[in-house]
């Protein structure tokens, strides 16, 4: 399951099958109670007056369940929820959707842990990379890297603004050996001709652009370089550095 929402898991709002539990003087489902639903899922835990309410589990019938809190139906609270491919979200519930602070476990073991909003990583957050041990650490707006951001590696790491899940603009590489690269990523026309046709194709490509060396300073990625230097790196070596997509 990405993480891109859990439409295909929305509990049964039903009243029919089976129930087994305490009632109210109106004869509605209230206190605890065990159901199995018309189309094969199950649900043990608390009612209130007729509606799944407080803490309960939820079990569907394609191997999902969520675990956790309830109002009027919805996952609403603190909760749990196990997909059939092996990921698990572990957080905060609004009216059904992750909303809050919240970790997500994918199904390769990548991990978010952050803000969400509706279904979505949404605000301050850090996703982890298990195969290779980076990690991003920064501002998410629905769902893709925005705005400030640190994208950190085994021995170095890239300061500076995110757009779109990419560098873009003014930032600045930090080393281990104690010093820093400052410069910028473009959007660059990189021409390539068509075999057939012998016609040029313009497309897009992100390159970084060094500007000077400097020692270790405090980050200010709204700030551009303005002195010039030799960098540690040319464009066409850190051509093709931007960091992996996160999966969803």
């Amino acid at each position: 399951m990405s993480d891109v929402g859990s439409e295909d898991f929305d509990d049964d709002q039903g009243y029919l099958g089976e129930y087994e539990g305490d009632r109210n003087e109106a004869g509605e489902r209230h206190g605890f109670g065990r159901a199995v639903l018309p189309n094969g899922d199950t649900y043990q835990g608390m009612y209130e007056n007729g509606k799944r309410s407080g803490q309960g589990t939820y079990r569907f019938k394609n191997g999902a369940r969520y675990i956790g809190e309830y109002y009027q139906n919805l996952k609403h609270g603190q909760g749990i929820f196990y997909y059939p491919d092996g990921s698990k979200y572990d957080g905060s519930w609004v009216d059904d959707q992750r909303q809050g602070h919240g970790l997500y476990t994918y199904p390769n073991q990548d991990t978010y842990e952050g803000e969400w909003l509706h279904h979505q990583r949404n605000g301050q957050g850090i996703y982890h990379y298990n195969d290779t041990g980076s990690r991003y650490m920064g501002t998410w707006v629905m769902g893709k890297m925005e705005s400030a951001g640190e994208f950190i590696h085994l021995n170095h790491r890239y300061q500076g603004n995110f757009l779109n899940n990419n560098p873009s603009g003014p930032g600045k590489y930090v080393f281990e050996i104690g010093c820093e690269q400052h410069g910028e990523y473009l959007q660059v026309d990189q021409d390539r001709g068509d075999a057939e046709e012998d016609e040029i194709v313009s497309t897009m490509v992100l390159k970084w652009k060094p500007k000077s060396v400097t020692g270790l300073s405090l980050w200010t990625p709204a700030k551009e370089p303005s002195s010039d230097g030799e960098g540690l790196a040319s464009a066409d070596e850190k051509e093709g550095s931007k960091p992996p997509t996160p999966d969803t």
